[in-house]
């Protein structure tokens, strides 16, 4: 506990001249896109502790779900951009539906200010020990000569990319839902399924020797298997990237998108949340800065359209 303690006495020394420009004038409201007790909760609530313990700012979280976070940054895109006024979400849901109903959102790209991004969930394609393939291709041509494979899913960006390797392969694999990659792991050991997207549930089980990596799907290679080709890398020219990261209502102004982005990314630095992400998304924390995080919402938004076949 006092290492931990002198270990945020120290980052608040080292964030002070960065932040001393700028500080909110009321207490910072950090909404979350979705439910308590979540993944993307439990990050937003690490993250703003240790921002808190920091700076001194009083963080209030407030979690506002509904439709992937698309409820939250409706609301957060009409608030002003004091600084006071923060959404942590999912690039994914919100990538999907600006491709999907554009006219329907009531935002865009646009309409925010990038703080920068706090992980990436590492999604991979794996499969039992046993399985009579080692890569994707072999999946492909498995899947070809047994009537089709069937394919653990938890996701609809998943789907999608599994119908891009079909559409381009014939590999005519077969999409079975599931609600979770804990459950995906079950099916997969189980024998009820040939291959699945997972997110992390199934690294115990590689380390164990009963699951194997068949094919990462983000766009960078997994950065615990950095032998396994990506789905991008097998030809198909699409991945799947799940970034978690904040945003502020646009027209945020500069000193404050920079104190915030420096809170941030000390909060990332720290030990509790490098141990705490690595335990429940088994990576590492990753902060993109205002800019990186902005182009890489534009690629993401290509790479989504590319799914959907726009």
């Amino acid at each position: 506990m006092k290492r931990l303690l002198a270990g945020l006495a120290a980052l608040a020394l080292t964030a002070a001249p960065a932040l001393a420009d700028w500080s909110p004038k009321g207490p910072i409201n950090l909404y979350i896109g979705f439910g308590a007790g979540g993944e993307t909760d439990t990050l937003g609530r690490l993250v703003a502790e240790e921002m808190k313990q920091s700076t001194g700012w009083n963080i209030v979280v407030d979690n506002k779900p509904g439709g992937g976070g698309m409820a939250m940054f409706t609301q957060l895109n009409k608030m002003p951009p004091t600084g006071q006024f923060l959404g942590m979400g999912v690039t994914m849901p919100v990538l999907v539906n600006l491709t999907i109903r554009p006219d329907e959102v009531p935002f865009t790209l646009d309409s925010f200010t990038y703080i920068g991004t706090v992980a990436l969930a590492e999604l991979a394609i794996v499969a039992p020990a046993d399985a009579p393939f080692d890569d994707l291709a072999g999946l492909i041509e498995f899947s070809k000569a047994n009537g089709g494979a069937t394919i653990g899913f938890d996701a609809p960006p998943q789907k999608l990319l599994v119908d891009v390797v079909n559409a381009q392969s014939g590999a005519d694999m077969r999409l079975v839902s599931m609600e979770s990659s804990a459950e995906a792991v079950q099916n997969l050991l189980g024998g009820h399924v040939t291959a699945a997207f997972n997110a992390g549930s199934h690294i115990p089980y590689l380390e164990t020797g009963e699951l194997k990596m068949i094919a990462g799907a983000n766009e960078t290679r997994p950065s615990y298997s950095p032998d396994t080709p990506t789905v991008e890398e097998a030809g198909f020219g699409v991945y799947v990237d799940p970034w978690y990261y904040i945003a502020a209502p646009k027209g945020l102004p500069e000193e404050a998108q920079t104190a915030i982005g420096d809170a941030l990314k000390a909060a990332l630095d720290s030990d509790t949340v490098k141990t705490a992400i690595e335990n429940t998304m088994h990576t590492e924390p990753v902060f993109k800065g205002p800019a990186e995080t902005r182009a890489m919402m534009e690629a993401g938004l290509a790479n989504v359209k590319t799914l959907f076949g726009k």
